[in-house]
């Protein structure tokens, strides 16, 4: 028996996803068929952690469970699987019914998971004279030019009547030899996007700190994992310089989004407002990013 103290095992439920910002996702739409094979996870067993199966639809499913100090069972569904953080005095039996009552939560996060795996495996970079990768939300490919020295962007030419032929295509030229290494290639291609992002970022900033009457003190790029930006109160702004692969609007709505924080440091309705107020079509780019996938480049 549970202790007295607990209101039912409903209070107990706590589910949690991995988010680039610090917002409270949209309503699930109905959950679809469940997937007739279940997701692989690459669960590593974390240190107090322990590897366990539970049975969701007829699909045996694995999660990692990890005894904490909190209070309520907390579910988290990764590219490594689902994992499952529970308070120490919580019975496997409980913790078992509550994977139950979500299983159709569970396996549809499980199945995004493993599209989303297959489209980022599609999005490897194989560094060479040739690849290609998004640089503004449109293909950018790698052209290595021994006659030349540093690096040059050719936008291409834009026909009047365009055609497959003739459509724009972005060329990154690079002074270096057919047989420069992939590492070589990719450093090469990755400074010049890191330079690409900071001159942007600081000109989109500028654009949207005068209407929101806002003072940004410094810009830094980041390489942060799990976030598109941070704003602090002092002013700074960060900005994950990966966002240059992303179209000018999805840019535009991380800038104006970090420079609201200047004016509401919560994702209160105020702070929304103040981001419909620059950035009316928020809600759209928000959800586009959500499902935004970024190029494999540190695998040469």
């Amino acid at each position: 028996m549970l202790p007295s103290k607990l209101r039912g095992l409903g209070a107990l439920l706590n589910f949690t996803q991995l988010s680039l910002f610090d917002t409270e996702p949209p309503p699930a739409p109905p959950p679809p068929a469940p997937d007739p094979v279940a997701p692989t996870p690459r669960l590593r067993g974390e240190a107090g952690a322990s590897l366990r199966q539970v049975l969701l639809q007829g699909q045996a499913i694995p999660y990692e469970l990890k005894r904490a100090r909190r209070r309520s069972i907390g579910f988290t569904v990764s590219e490594d699987g689902l994992r499952v953080s529970a308070p120490k005095w919580v019975p496997l039996g409980d913790i078992d019914n509550a994977l139950q009552q979500k299983g159709d939560w569970i396996l549809r996060k499980l199945v995004e998971q493993r599209e989303r795996a297959k489209r980022t495996q599609a999005a490897r970079v194989h560094w060479g004279d040739g690849c290609s990768l998004p640089y503004l939300g449109e293909p950018l490919i790698v052209v290595l030019d021994p006659s030349m020295t540093g690096t040059r962007l050719d936008e291409g030419q834009a026909d009047p009547q365009p055609t497959l032929a003739t459509v724009p295509r972005r060329m990154l030229y690079l002074g270096l030899p057919q047989t420069a290494a992939p590492e070589q290639i990719r450093d090469a291609v990755q400074a010049w996007l890191q330079r690409q992002a900071r001159q942007l970022f600081e000109s989109r900033c500028r654009h949207f700190a005068g209407p929101l009457g806002v003072t940004m003190t410094g810009l830094r790029l980041s390489s942060a994992q799990t976030r598109w930006g941070s704003a602090s109160a002092d002013g700074m702004i960060r900005l994950n310089w990966r966002l240059i692969h992303f179209s000018p609007a999805l840019i535009d709505y991380v800038v104006a989004h970090e420079l609201a924080h200047l004016k509401e440091m919560n994702h209160s309705p105020r702070f929304w407002a103040v981001v419909r107020s620059v950035f009316p079509e928020y809600e759209l780019a928000r959800d586009r990013l959500k499902q935004a996938v970024l190029p494999l480049m540190d695998e040469a």
